[in-house]
């Protein structure tokens, strides 16, 4: 007789998790996702040259790719069911195809390739080579290389306007922001800027643009349509990060040397404010125009949420050990961070501030994009 009624609540267990399972997936699934579509998040690991890709409706792990050595850079193509990152030790550009989960090409760039960058169809993608001072555009159909274009040296990226006519490019070792025609990629400008420039923030105008400098602990703030440098700014510690409001009106910068986030007033060139985060805030997502800022601290293994109108900070919110990249759904309804040392995927609530799961990926995640397909 036990034994039968062990059966019987045991198969009711079932049934009950069963049916959990199915009103989670509902409460995960954004209201916008309709049946047939797939909604993936891909994370780049630098550790073991693969990407996982995570199914962020049924909340796992469904893939791991082998891309190569030391992936990093990935980036949705926003026209195409393709998601793109680089081999920085194998000096190629590689192509996802999202329906299958395959590698559809690998293509030389050059030494040392750290991001990408895409037209605004979707059409070109842009990479610049820092071993090899090169720039390219790349059909992004067919992986051909259409133009290239020398650069200055040690180049650490090609970005390109909001507007789609220029390619920005910010040279580490000459100290300079170029400027090349995002058609042709003929040289247009070349302005210096404080030492070893490494990230690039621009207005959504295309009228101006905000480079990072480690080296100097300094934002310079460049005018593209004069083609000239206008003011660096000091900062309080070497910034990791930026971040430009939507409106432009606003940069957000983050400092790890001084436990937190200095702003920038984009209209009037100077350093506004500045906010006390914790320990190490490392990288920033962005809900809205800048309704919320999430930043995440890799020493605090937590992620902080900021209402920047009124620059109030939030409880942080805990995840996994040293939380670096992070970014937010289509919707702004998940907030994912990507876990560097506990190799994992915190996946957040934004509607509750709230930790939902932790998905296992590969070791030393480092970059992470998101694809609607």
């Amino acid at each position: 007789m036990s034994r039968r009624l062990n059966y019987r609540l045991l198969i009711v267990a079932l049934l009950i998790a069963a049916s959990a399972s199915v009103e989670i997936a509902r409460e995960y699934r954004p209201s916008f996702l309709r049946p047939g579509l797939r909604l993936y998040a891909y994370v780049a690991n630098s550790g073991d040259g693969t990407v996982s890709v995570i199914d962020l409706i049924g909340m796992a792990n469904i893939a791991t790719i082998p891309v190569g050595p030391a992936p990093s850079g990935l980036r949705a193509n926003p026209a195409l069911k393709q998601i793109w990152g680089v081999s920085t030790e194998g000096g190629y550009a590689f192509v996802i195809d999202a329906p299958t989960g395959r590698v559809a090409a690998r293509i030389p760039v050059g030494p040392s390739p750290f991001a990408v960058d895409f037209s605004q169809d979707g059409a070109r993608a842009y990479v610049a080579a820092s071993g090899s001072s090169t720039l390219l555009a790349i059909d992004s159909r067919t992986g051909q290389i259409l133009a290239r274009a020398r650069t200055g040296r040690h180049p650490s990226l090609a970005q390109l306007t909001p507007d789609g006519k220029q390619i920005l490019v910010p040279n580490r070792d000459d100290s300079t922001l170029q400027v090349f025609d995002a058609a042709s990629l003929t040289l247009l400008a070349t302005i210096p800027v404080a030492p070893r420039p490494e990230q690039v923030a621009i207005l959504p105008d295309s009228s101006g643009a905000f480079v990072s400098s480690s080296a100097s602990s300094e934002v310079s703030a460049v005018d593209l349509r004069r083609r000239v440098l206008l003011a660096n700014l000091r900062l309080t510690g070497p910034p990791s990060a930026l971040m430009m409001k939507p409106d432009g009106g606003e940069l957000y910068v983050n400092v790890p040397a001084s436990h937190g986030l200095e702003i920038v007033d984009t209209w009037r060139t100077e350093v506004s404010d500045s906010m006390i985060l914790g320990s190490s805030p490392t990288s920033s997502a962005m809900f809205g125009n800048a309704d919320l800022v999430y930043v995440s601290d890799s020493t605090a293994n937590s992620v902080t949420p900021i209402e920047m109108a009124n620059r109030r900070l939030l409880p942080p919110i805990l995840t996994g050990r040293n939380p670096g990249p992070c970014a937010l759904d289509p919707s702004g309804d998940l907030l994912l961070v990507a876990n560097q040392d506990s190799a994992d995927l915190a996946i957040i609530r934004v509607r509750t501030q709230s930790l939902i799961t932790m998905i296992p990926v590969g070791t030393r995640p480092t970059s992470l994009a998101i694809k609607l397909f």
